[in-house]
């Protein structure tokens, strides 16, 4: 069984940075082989895929956050980061990692950016 658990979420004004980062139990094998991902879900609203990365690191964002996050991935330490900059509210929501082959993510991050 796979578990995700993510940190690093927090209050951060607008125009600020936060780093998220989640760790994987499991096998570190498989790890290297699955495409990894950030979601996030805010209130009232379906949760959203922010960016993924493949096991060969090839990246894929949002529209919307594109130019401004960074998805990386260490697989000899089973983390991906999120490198979160030119917060704005609208960046505010649960953050949740993700693994696309597995389909399971972790208990979320929350995410609030306000003055």
């Amino acid at each position: 069984q796979v578990q995700l658990v993510e940190t690093g979420g927090g209050l951060v004004q607008p125009g600020g940075s936060l780093r998220l980062s989640c760790a994987a139990s499991g096998s570190l094998v498989l790890f290297r082989l699955h495409t990894m991902g950030w979601y996030r879900q805010a209130p009232g609203k379906q949760r959203e895929l922010v960016a993924d990365i493949t096991s060969g690191g090839v990246t894929n964002y949002a529209d919307n956050v594109k130019g401004r996050f960074a998805i990386s991935r260490d697989n000899a330490k089973k983390t991906v980061d999120l490198q979160m900059n030119s917060l704005t509210p609208e960046d505010t929501a649960v953050y949740y990692c993700h693994n696309v082959f597995t389909n399971s993510s972790g208990q979320g991050t929350q995410v609030t950016v306000s003055p």
